[in-house]
């Protein structure tokens, strides 16, 4: 994973790319990118949302920065402790967002129940019990 892919210039600095610089790459490009979904879903909503896309996007782009930051020839704790709360936030989010889409789900279910008649009481002509 350290050999080199590609060895040159760019813009005049030397640059050499191995797999796990393309690795790091991807997980900043998912951590950057969560922003431009958030901006979007607002702009759509009409207000500013943080939809289940951005908390996925920071699991992703936190994960691979970390595997870069750890197991890379770079090693650099700084970027494991960079990546590593927002990792925790964004699972922690990801938590609670699934908690209220399974809470949302069964109160309208509950709420569809109370809601329609039963069939016995349809054929029989009992208004639905509220």
């Amino acid at each position: 994973m350290n050999s080199h892919i590609y060895e040159g210039l760019f813009f005049g600095s030397p640059v050499v790319v191995t797999p796990w610089k393309i690795i790091g790459m991807i997980g900043a490009l998912f951590f950057a990118s969560r922003w431009f979904v958030q901006a979007y879903y607002s702009r759509k909503a009409g207000k500013p949302i943080t939809p289940r896309l951005f908390w996925v996007m920071s699991l992703v782009g936190s994960i691979t920065t970390l595997a870069y930051f750890v197991f890379s020839p770079k090693q650099d704790m700084v970027g494991v402790i960079q990546n590593l709360f927002p990792f925790i936030v964004s699972a922690y989010n990801m938590y609670l967002d699934s908690s209220y889409g399974r809470k949302a789900i069964e109160a309208r279910r509950v709420a569809q129940s109370r809601s329609v008649p039963s069939p016995a009481s349809a054929l029989s002509g009992e208004p639905a019990v509220e």
